[in-house]
Formats: C-alpha cells, sequence, structure tokens
C-alpha cells in the first residue's frame, strides 16, 4: 500500500476543470483547452506523497523548469504557453503555475543515464545489463557509463513503481519512428544538460522527460525538466565511485525515513511519518542550492 498519506482537495477556481492530481502537480484545464499546470510543495518518497510540505519546493521547480526550456529551445520545442497567473486563480499560485499547450503525451518515462545508480545499478549486478543493453564488466555504483544510454520506463500511477523496459518493447508500443525520435530527443537534451551542468560543478547522473505530441505530428518536451524532483544531481567535487553520492534532491528525506529516529517500517503498510523540521530546511536548502548552482541567480 502506498499513494497519499493525506490526498489534498483540489483548489476550485471559476474557469478552469480540475483534471488530475499528481504526486506533486495539479492539472486543470482552461476555457481555451489549454492546459493550467500547478507545481505544490509536496514531496514523495518511496512511493508515498508526504504529509509534509517543502516550503518553495513548486516554485523553485517550476522556475527551474523554464530556465532548463530556454537552454534546450533549439533542440526540442517544449509546452509552455504562458508564465501569467490565470484570472481568478489563488496569489500563492504565482511562480508556480504554467499554462501549457494540451499534447498527446506518450505514456514513456525517457530516461537518459550516464552514470550507474539506482534501479539501473540493481539490474547491472544482476545481468550486466540496463533496459537490455549490455555494459561493460567492473562499474560500482557511481560509475561512468562508456556512453550515456536510453532507458526507458513505463509511466506507473501515484504510489506505483515506472517498471523500466527495452528501447523494443517502447517500439511496440510506440511505434518504431516515435521511438527513435524519443530516443535521440532524450539524449540530445542529456548531453546538453549534462555539460551545462558539468560547468557548474555539478554532475548530472541521469534524468527523465516526458514528451508529447502536438497536431499528432511534432515532438514537444512536457511537464518539469531536469529538476531535482527528476534528476540525479551529485556535486562533481565530491563525486566518488563504489558508494551512493551526495545529491541535491531528497536525500535528507530518504535517509531520515529509513533512520530509526522516524520509527517507520518501510516494509509496513503503515504511512511514514511527518518530517522534523530540521529535515524540512536541509531538504529546502537542497534545493535552492542547486537552483542557484545551475542558474546563476540567488533564489528570492
Amino acid at each position: 500500500m502506498s499513494g497519499f498519506v493525506e490526498k489534498p482537495e483540489p483548489i476550485q477556481v471559476p474557469g478552469l476543470v480540475h483534471l488530475h492530481t499528481g504526486k506533486v502537480r495539479e492539472l486543470y484545464q482552461n476555457e481555451a483547452g489549454d492546459l493550467v499546470m500547478v507545481a505544490s510543495d509536496r514531496i514523495s518518497a518511496f512511493d508515498w506523497v508526504l504529509p509534509t510540505e517543502i516550503p518553495d519546493k513548486g516554485r523553485i521547480l517550476t522556475q527551474l523548469s523554464l530556465w532548463w526550456f530556454d537552454q534546450l529551445a533549439d533542440l526540442v520545442p517544449n509546452h509552455v504557453l504562458s508564465t501569467e497567473l490565470p484570472a481568478g486563480a489563488p496569489a500563492d499560485w504565482a511562480g508556480r503555475a504554467l499554462v501549457c499547450k494540451s499534447l498527446q503525451m506518450i505514456p514513456v518515462e525517457c530516461v537518459a543515464r550516464g552514470y550507474l545508480t539506482g534501479s539501473g545499478l540493481v539490474e547491472y549486478d544482476e545481468t550486466r545489463t540496463v533496459c537490455g543493453l549490455a555494459l561493460p564488466e567492473g562499474l560500482v555504483d557511481g560509475s561512468e557509463l562508456p556512453a550515456p544510454i536510453f532507458t526507458p520506463a513505463t509511466k506507473a500511477a501515484v504510489g506505483e513503481h515506472d517498471e523500466n523496459v527495452s528501447y523494443e518493447e517502447v517500439a511496440r508500443q510506440v511505434g518504431a519512428d516515435t521511438a527513435a525520435q524519443l530516443r535521440q530527443a532524450t539524449l540530445a537534451v542529456y548531453h546538453r544538460a549534462r555539460d551545462i551542468a558539468r560547468d557548474r560543478g555539478i554532475i548530472l547522473a541521469d534524468t527523465k522527460f516526458e514528451f508529447g505530441l502536438e497536431n499528432n505530428d511534432s515532438l514537444v518536451i512536457a511537464d518539469e525538466v531536469l529538476t531535482p524532483d527528476s534528476s540525479r544531481f551529485w556535486p562533481a567535487d565530491q563525486w566518488q565511485p563504489g558508494r551512493a553520492q551526495p545529491s541535491y534532491d531528497k536525500q535528507f528525506v530518504r535517509d531520515w525515513l529509513t533512520s530509526p529516529e522516524s520509527g517507520w517500517d518501510r516494509a509496513s503498510e503503515q504511512p511514514p511519518p511527518p518530517l522534523p523540521e530540521q529535515v524540512v530546511e536541509a531538504t529546502r536548502a537542497k534545493y535552492v542550492e542547486a537552483y542557484e548552482r545551475l542558474t546563476g541567480t540567488t533564489w528570492s
């Protein structure tokens, strides 16, 4: 059992129809048929959406995505139409709400990996492959791969795991041409982002993207891009293969939840407890640091 510890009630806004509550985002549709995506301060871990929020997280994710969309504009178009607050929307949506194109979303998590860790490491240790791609012997947690790889996954509902699949399975599901476009775009974006992050002293270990089709034809990148929620960012000066790497994400949350201090048994069906203030503050600081190091601007 997993999912929301406390599922929030969506805010009702005149002129907007609420469509979906995700782990972090609320999705609405306006009268023109465009989507309005609102990033909350919610945080998830171990397939649970926790009862404690991280202040400013939604705005950081939104503003960082917008910054990355600008860096990637020549590689792939994005779904953003406007950053203006919809009429009648709550004031605290400012900076966290985007008006976006309504796309035909492709049901594949497009993952690029440049380093071995996470579910990729688990598969590698068993088979020396990741999503069916053969890798050299001798790799360990945190090893840089010989070249970045495309390792897609199926999209799961809230509270469920995404499942890694082979490229061939993606081609079977969405067609060979679309699968080839997804792989090319994912790796092109990863290469660009990896180089930008590297110049700022950050390793982009892996990341995931979502794409949709506009007019059943053109590939468009959607949702969030290259945030600490969708990517593993590691400080380059602390990179040491053979161990878990420090990261700019939910590390403090995961560490506390799995510590004796939390009193939570991950294997049980009980929901995790609220986060203590020091974990909230440390996690917020990591998100702010990632934003500031990547963009070169001060968070305010």
